[in-house]
């Protein structure tokens, strides 16, 4: 039997896969583009992984993960699992907002189904 509390776990896995994503992008945005040679790529990639920033995303992406199994402890997969997208409501939302993306009218209505469908699966416990 789980409890409300137990739901943290999920929206703890949520939060860090989430802030993960952000801090990733927003680092991104600054490092410029991907060299096209291969030794250049590789020096590339290999600051990006010593970068504080980065490896902060990376911290957050383990505890995520850490997050995700005790929510597996809890909750059946065919009920965790559709809260996962959630992060393709919340990202598009925090795009806007914080980097000031596009957010089309489809993305809005995609945006919508998506929360509907969590919704709806929520309530089938």
């Amino acid at each position: 039997m789980t409890s409300r509390f137990d739901h943290l776990y999920i929206f703890a896995a949520l939060f860090f896969g989430i802030s993960s994503q952000l801090l990733i992008r927003w680092q991104m945005g600054g490092v410029g583009p991907v060299p096209s040679d291969l030794s250049s790529r590789i020096l590339f990639i290999a600051r990006l992984f010593t970068h504080p920033w980065i490896v902060l995303a990376m911290v957050a992406t383990f505890l995520g993960g850490v997050a995700w199994m005790l929510t597996l402890t809890k909750f059946e997969v065919s009920y965790a699992y559709p809260w996962m997208s959630l992060n393709f409501v919340l990202m598009p939302v925090l795009g806007l907002i914080i980097f000031r993306e596009s957010f089309h009218p489809l993305k809005a209505i995609g945006t919508a189904l998506i929360a509907i469908g969590v919704f709806l699966i929520s309530r089938s416990r």
